[in-house]
């Protein structure tokens, strides 16, 4: 008896692990998609073996005519697929950050929600182009090293096994499945970047590096992601050894390096409740350290500020200028 085709079962093989290594319910958010359609496909055939609750949920964002009847079509093909439960969801998209942000934050809420009422984890349909697609944005727009370090597989309540799948991959085998794949019109809209990327500037950086773009961009986001988990777990040592009374001693944080350094005033003042955290914001606390001229109080989102005082570094509460944050 011949096996499934190879794209079914390189699926299979992703999702296989996870699933036989935990018992916890998986939901995958589908959108109809080839992506997380060939997704859905392998949960379904792989949970049941695995003795593991496979479900899926749907988000109709309501942005586009016809919205609901593709949601609820959605969630009858999972249903087909032996899914079960299988949820739609609505969401209100807002219009902070654009539409593409706005209706991501507002998936993403949704998919949470979702995954705290069933205990569940959300699987994902990303894939080794879209990780590709997310380095690449991270150079561009220079938002630094953990934006180039690209999507991680496994962040709770989110799950994403096909981060080394490509899309090629996918499709062939809702091609080999008889899957109905939907493709979503403004994944061709040159209106939005990411679309451009993935038209315009991978191919042809494909062809001006003579190939081999998308599996490099991805194998550079895991050896720095590498680095980067072990920065945060020494700044993390770091700030559990300074930091006391809610101040930082402003003469042992400067002898850090610059890269340990600005990880351990991110880490306090996150931990301090500073909602909103910019680059610019941190730059700003660095240079009481790192070239302290006098400077006075260092304005921060949620109205909260730092000032240094008597040699240390203190977060005032935003209800207070006067008021330590305890």
């Amino acid at each position: 008896m011949a096996g499934p085709h190879p794209a079914v079962a390189r699926l299979r093989s992703a999702v296989r692990p996870a699933l036989t290594a935990s018992d916890q319910p998986v939901l995958v958010a589908c959108s109809g998609g080839a992506d997380s359609l060939a997704l859905a496909a392998a949960i379904a055939f792989e949970a049941p073996r695995a003795g593991v609750t496979g479900g899926g949920v749907t988000v109709d964002h309501g942005l586009q005519e016809g919205s609901a009847a593709r949601a609820e079509a959605t969630a009858r093909l999972l249903r087909g697929l032996g899914l079960d439960p299988v949820t739609v969801v609505r969401v209100e998209v807002g219009s902070h950050g654009g539409p593409e942000a706005a209706a991501r934050a507002a998936r993403y809420d949704a998919l949470r929600t979702a995954a705290a009422r069933h205990g569940a984890r959300i699987a994902l349909g990303h894939t080794l182009d879209d990780q590709a697609e997310t380095v690449l944005l991270g150079l561009g727009r220079g938002s630094g090293p953990r934006s180039v370090a690209g999507m991680v597989a496994e962040n709770p309540p989110f799950w994403r096994p096909l981060l080394g799948i490509r899309r090629a991959t996918t499709r062939a085998a809702c091609a080999a499945l008889e899957l109905p794949v939907w493709d979503d019109p403004w994944n061709d809209d040159p209106a939005y970047t990411r679309v451009r990327l993935r038209a315009e500037a991978l191919p042809l950086l494909e062809d001006v590096l003579g190939g081999g773009v998308a599996p490099a961009l991805a194998r550079t986001a895991v050896l720095l992601r590498e680095d980067l988990d072990l920065l945060d777990r020494l700044a993390a040592d770091e700030l559990g050894r300074l930091a006391a009374d809610g101040g930082l001693p402003a003469g042992a944080v400067a002898e850090l390096p610059s890269a340990l350094r600005r990880r351990v005033l991110r880490g306090w003042l996150l931990e301090g409740g500073v909602p909103d955290l910019q680059a610019v914001h941190l730059t700003a606390v660095d240079a009481l350290v790192s070239d302290w001229r006098g400077q006075g109080r260092v304005d921060l989102p949620g109205g909260a500020g730092v000032v240094r005082t008597s040699g240390r570094l203190v977060l005032h509460a935003p209800d207070d200028p006067e008021e330590p944050v305890p």
